[in-house]
């Protein structure tokens, strides 16, 4: 790649495998920007995108003479940055505060998760949300979201009340979003298409 602020790609990909500094920071300050402006719209948090984008410019380092000059660096340093977002977002899972205040971030879109999980509903990872449920909820669940039963028709046939079967699948349908949304790699790129989109 030929560029006039960038100049031979391929020359300075060769110095940076050997270590050359100058070559890291020109390379980092021509993509620091575009890389800094994909990690912000997937995370709408500029310190987490400041620490990311460090993280990312680290790993080019560590991992330098993984660099191949023949296939696209571009590409390479894009995937390096998606895997660190999804990494940011597993520690999330891990964080209860952390949790909370990302589903506040994103709760418009946390809210469309249920059209997803429906959509997926033979999954693996649905049926992994699913086992985690108490038997009941979980019962309530399949039989109103994925079997399409009305209340009343659950409540029958489980012999409760129409209000507990309410409940159930409100407290079932929470659990299974969660689980979904933060465990999800397809549901992550989902996200970070829709971002990236606006």
């Amino acid at each position: 790649m030929i560029n006039e602020k960038f100049g031979d790609e391929r020359r300075w990909l060769s110095l940076l495998k050997e270590g050359d500094r100058t070559a890291f920071d020109t390379i980092y300050h021509f993509y620091s920007n575009p890389i800094y402006s994909r990690i912000l719209a997937m995370t709408k948090v500029s310190a987490v995108a400041d620490e990311l984008l460090q993280d990312i410019f680290l790993k080019v380092w560590e991992n330098r003479e993984q660099i191949n000059e023949d296939l696209s660096f571009q590409a390479w340093l894009y995937r390096i940055a998606e895997n660190s977002v999804y990494d940011y977002y597993r520690r999330l899972a891990r964080d209860a505060k952390m949790r909370e205040h990302t589903l506040r971030t994103f709760a418009e879109l946390y809210n469309h998760t249920e059209d997803y999980i429906l959509n997926k509903e033979r999954s693996q990872l649905l049926e992994k949300a699913l086992s985690r449920l108490p038997p009941q909820r979980q019962l309530i669940f399949k039989l109103c979201r994925l079997e399409g039963k009305s209340y009343e028709e659950a409540a029958t046939l489980l012999n409760i009340s129409t209000s507990t079967v309410s409940n159930q699948l409100v407290k079932a349908t929470k659990n299974i979003k969660d689980y979904v949304f933060f465990h999800s790699k397809e549901f992550l790129v989902f996200i970070i298409a829709l971002y990236l989109k606006r």
